[in-house]
């Protein structure tokens, strides 16, 4: 099974990469975008056919090692079997 893991600081952390791209992108013309949130994704092939299994792994990863969850919040989806 894959699976796409998205982690991104959480709203009350100051984000100064997301603020660095939203100020480019006014600079560019793109004047209305509101906030942005820098954020890192994961693709993971994890070797598991079992969704309730998949997913409880991917928890497991992201708590120790793939997200500061501190700092950060994480997203999980799991994806077809032919995603890429």
């Amino acid at each position: 099974m894959k699976a796409r893991v998205t982690v991104y600081p959480r709203k009350e952390i100051l984000d100064p990469q997301g603020k660095a791209i939203q100020s480019a992108l006014a600079r560019v013309g793109f004047r209305s975008v509101r906030e942005v949130r820098a954020g890192k994704s994961f693709e993971l092939d994890l070797g598991v056919d079992d969704a309730q299994q998949a997913g409880d792994l991917l928890a497991a990863m992201c708590e120790k090692l793939l997200a500061n969850t501190v700092v950060e919040d994480y997203e999980i989806e799991l994806l077809a079997a032919d995603a890429s």
